[in-house]
């Protein structure tokens, strides 16, 4: 086992010259550049343009207009997208979704170390925004489509959707948009997404692989205190600040129930073998009995693993008063919730009154109201394929169900009855490779495996001979 964990952190730390690149992985290249090289930031760039780009190269790789659909949504002329179709031979089968997002957090040039968008390959890294974040999904499943093409047609039609507004900055989402007023453009049995990332050591080597079922969603909430208010001079006991403030710590001393689903319960129950000792021994406890405190406590050490286990609540924003000499008379606070998959809005909220104990303090969602859908089935036809094709990719590595404490565009498509998992295959080092920060940046030779791996994955769900 040694062996092969080293073998495998050789081959994601080695860079890999472009000279020793096979065809395929330089036509690859070429797309993943050209994502990368466009911008699609909110405040300068275009998914719009980004989009046309991939609808050229399928076009060239023998793709009609009418299995290419490019959009835009009403008055949002730069945040456009792209559906293609590649049609399956067997139409008992319901399609696959291919889901990527290609817009990008914002970043700017005289803050990072190199140009922020332009590809910059150097010690065995891949340099530029969305170099992770997502647009190695998009250049995968666009290449993807391009070499299967090619091949004699899936039994299963595979359909793939690139859109915009994942990352925020804007009005719209596309994702959802598409989910809400074209779902027949993106209708499938199941889709693949980001979502799930593997992890590397500090030099380099594999430490497990991620298989997405779930994802918590976000949901802000204003607290907010009343009062008639007057002079400073002459303060009264009931203080709409002070009401606010005592409101909010509440809230952070308040601590949601464990839940699980079937993703954190085979995660945790992985993890207890990886971890043993007390760490182990705790995650055993707490699947035998939820409401375990001790372990509760012990897991709960790692924010990770507490985030994982239930909803959290967090104050992010807060404003009171409107003079320096006068009692203040409203005071409010943002409180952004990660919802654990299908636990309703209503129910967070009654557990933030519950929290804060003042009929005085009211709680509001804030809109957008987000979905809370339950966790997407991670059914054998799902899993064991993606099992059976790391121990190929990525030897000794496990494989972990997952859930996501973030979101992603999978909340608006398992919310109309697509079930989306984060496929895996990504790895992040243990700072997270500038991702949303600085100097994004992706293992060369990781993603080259990553590409391989998945493309012989889409393969199998798709019944590609």
């Amino acid at each position: 086992m040694k062996f092969a964990f080293t073998a495998i952190a050789l081959l994601l730390s080695a860079p890999a010259a472009a000279a020793d690149l096979r065809p395929d992985q330089v036509a690859f290249r070429q797309i993943y550049k050209e994502l990368v090289e466009t911008n699609t930031t909110y405040s300068s760039g275009s998914c719009t343009a980004a989009a046309e780009k991939v609808a050229a190269r399928l076009r060239a790789a023998g793709y009609a207009e009418s299995e290419i659909r490019l959009f835009e949504p009403p008055g949002h002329p730069r945040e456009g997208g792209l559906v293609a179709t590649l049609v399956g031979s067997d139409p008992r089968l319901k399609p696959m979704l291919l889901l990527a997002h290609i817009d990008v957090v914002e970043a700017k040039r005289a803050d990072w170390t190199r140009d922020p968008f332009t590809l910059i390959e150097e010690d065995g890294y891949f340099y530029g925004r969305g170099t992770v974040d997502d647009k190695p999904h998009a250049a995968i499943w666009t290449d993807t489509l391009i070499r299967l093409k090619a091949r004699k047609p899936p039994a299963r039609t595979i359909r793939m959707a690139l859109t915009c507004g994942e990352e925020g900055g804007g009005t719209i989402v596309g994702a959802e948009w598409l989910a809400k007023e074209h779902k027949d453009w993106i209708d499938a049995e199941f889709a693949l997404n980001e979502g799930s990332s593997g992890a590397v050591d500090a030099a380099g080597k594999p430490i497990s692989l991620a298989m997405q079922a779930g994802e918590k969603v976000f949901q802000d909430f204003r607290i907010e205190a009343t009062n008639p208010g007057g002079h400073s001079s002459l303060p009264r006991p009931d203080n709409a600040l002070y009401d606010l403030a005592a409101a909010l710590l509440r809230i952070g001393a308040y601590e949601f129930p464990v839940q699980f689903t079937d993703a954190t319960r085979g995660y945790f129950a992985a993890r207890a073998k990886i971890d043993g000792g007390e760490m182990g021994a705790a995650m055993t406890r707490l699947l035998a009995d939820p409401r375990d405190d001790a372990a509760n406590a012990i897991v709960s050490r790692n924010p990770s693993l507490h985030s994982m286990l239930r909803t959290t609540c967090v104050a992010t924003l807060a404003n009171a008063g409107h003079a320096n000499n006068a009692l203040p008379q409203r005071a409010t606070a943002n409180v952004n919730c990660r919802m654990f998959p299908g636990d309703p809005i209503d129910n967070v909220r009654a557990q933030l009154v519950k929290a804060i104990g003042n009929p005085a303090v009211t709680v509001t969602p804030v809109e957008p109201i987000s979905p809370t859908p339950p966790p997407p089935p991670l059914t054998d036809a799902i899993y064991r394929p993606a099992l059976a094709l790391a121990k190929t990719y990525y030897p000794g590595v496990p494989v972990l169900p997952t859930l996501l404490p973030g979101a992603t565009d999978g909340r608006f498509l398992n919310a109309v009855g697509i079930p989306t998992y984060g496929v895996p295959g990504a790895m992040l080092g243990p700072t997270g490779d500038g991702m949303h920060g600085l100097n994004e940046r992706k293992s060369v030779a990781a993603l080259y495996t990553e590409r391989d791996y998945l493309f012989d994955l889409v393969k199998v769900y798709a019944g590609v001979k």
